[in-house]
C-alpha cells in the first residue's frame, strides 16, 4: 500500500530541467539503428531532421541494405539536403546484440563527441547535463504507445503503470543504476574508456549495461526531464507473454535482489489477497481500498489524453497478469527475441540456444 502510494506521488512530481544557453551547445551525432519501417517510420525520423540545435548529426544505421528503412532515409536525405545525414548498411556482427552490431558499425560515421543512441529529439535538454564532466550518461523516461488491439494495450500499460512509475519512485530516492535504450546521451571519451560499443556486444539489456560501466567509472547517471514515445507492438497474448518475460528475466539475472523485492509493486494483487484471506477484515479492507485508489491514480497520471475511461476497466486483470508472469520469471533464464532464443547469463551475457 505504501509504495503504491508513494508512486501515486512520484508521478506527478516534474523532474528538473538543466538550462542552458544552447548557442553555447557542442555538435552532436545521433545514432539511430534501424529494422524494418512501419507506417509512422517516416513521421518518427523526420523529426529528427526539425530540432531546434545549433550544429548535429544523424547517423542511421540498418544490417541489411535490402531493409525497408533504406528507402525512409533515402527520402529524408533528398528532403533535408542541407542536414548531415548518414546511412550505414553493414552485415558484420560484433557478438549476439543485434542493435549492438549495428551501432558498432554506425559509429566509424559517427563526427562528434557527443552521443545521442536512438529515440530523441530533444537534443537542447539531453545535452546541458552531459557537459558535466561528473556526468557519465544521461538517459530519459519513455511511454508506451500501444497499437491496435489489446495485447498492444495491456504491453504498453505494463510500460506505463508499472515500469516507469517504479522508475520515478527509484529517481525520488536517489537510486540511479538505469539507462533506458529509448534515449542514452553519452560522451565519445567515455565510451572509449568503457571499451566502446563492443563491451556490450552480447549483453541483452545493453542499455542497462552501458550505465553500469560508466557507473563504474565513478560518473553519474541522470534521468532527464525529457519523456519519448515508443510503439508497443505486441499483437498476440503469445507475442506480449515473450516480451515481458524477457524483460523480467533479463531483469532477475542483472539485480536479484531488486528484482525479489519488486513485490512490493504488485499492490493490488497482494493486497487483494490479504483481504481474501482475512476474511475481509477492516484493516485488510481498508489497506487494499488505499492501494485501489492509488492504483487509480497512476492510471491517471500515466493515460494518454484523449484515451478511453473503458481502460480501466482492464486495470485489475493487468495487474493479475503482472503477478503471474512475475512468478512465471522465475521458472528458467531462457527468453525470446522476435524468432531466436538465448539463455541469460548472470552477468547478462545473451548466449544463443540452437534449435
Amino acid at each position: 500500500m505504501a509504495y503504491s502510494l508513494i508512486t501515486a506521488f512520484a508521478m506527478r512530481r516534474s523532474l528538473s530541467a538543466v538550462p542552458r544557453d544552447r548557442a553555447a551547445l557542442p555538435p552532436v551525432t545521433i545514432l539511430k539503428p534501424l529494422f524494418g519501417a512501419e507506417p509512422e517510420t517516416y513521421e518518427c525520423l523526420r523529426s529528427f531532421c526539425q530540432q531546434v540545435y545549433p550544429l548535429y548529426q544523424v547517423v542511421f544505421g540498418v544490417c541489411d541494405p535490402q531493409d525497408p528503412a533504406v528507402a525512409v532515409v533515402h527520402r529524408l536525405q533528398r528532403e533535408f539536403p542541407g542536414l548531415d545525414l548518414v546511412l550505414v548498411a553493414d552485415r558484420k556482427e560484433h557478438g549476439s546484440n543485434r542493435k549492438v552490431n549495428n551501432l558498432i558499425n554506425m559509429m566509424a560515421l559517427a563526427r562528434h563527441d557527443y552521443l545521442v543512441i536512438s529515440d530523441s529529439d530533444y537534443l537542447a535538454k539531453l545535452i546541458p547535463a552531459l557537459l558535466d564532466a561528473g556526468v557519465g550518461i544521461v538517459t530519459c523516461g519513455y511511454r508506451g504507445v500501444p497499437r491496435p488491439g489489446i495485447w498492444s494495450l495491456l504491453g504498453s500499460m505494463y510500460i506505463n503503470e508499472w515500469f516507469m512509475p517504479s522508475v520515478r519512485v527509484a529517481a525520488l530516492t536517489g537510486y540511479r543504476s538505469f539507462a533506458f535504450g529509448a534515449t542514452i546521451a553519452i560522451r565519445r571519451e567515455t565510451l572509449s574508456r568503457i571499451g566502446g560499443f563492443d563491451a556490450v556486444s552480447n549483453q541483452l539489456a545493453d542499455d542497462y549495461r552501458l550505465g553500469e560501466l560508466t557507473r563504474q567509472l565513478g560518473l553519474r547517471t541522470v534521468l532527464s526531464e525529457v519523456e519519448v514515445d515508443t510503439f508497443v507492438e505486441d499483437c498476440t497474448a503469445a507475442d506480449l507473454v515473450a516480451h515481458e518475460l524477457r524483460w523480467r528475466r533479463t531483469i532477475r539475472n542483472l539485480s536479484p535482489y531488486g528484482y525479489v523485492f519488486s513485490v512490493v509493486t504488485l499492490g493490488l494483487p497482494i493486497t487483494a489477497l490479504q483481504l481474501l484471506f482475512t476474511q475481509g477484515a477492516a484493516p485488510a479492507a481498508a489497506i487494499f481500498s488505499a492501494t485501489a485508489v492509488a492504483s487509480t491514480l497512476i492510471h491517471f497520471n500515466a493515460r494518454r489524453p484523449g484515451a478511453s475511461m473503458a481502460v480501466l476497466l482492464l486495470v485489475p486483470f493487468r495487474d493479475l497478469l503482472h503477478f503471474g508472469l512475475f512468478i512465471w520469471s522465475f521458472a528458467t533464464r531462457r527468453v525470446q527475441w522476435g524468432d531466436d532464443h538465448y539463455e541469460v547469463r548472470r552477468d547478462g551475457d545473451a548466449q544463443p540456444i540452437e534449435g
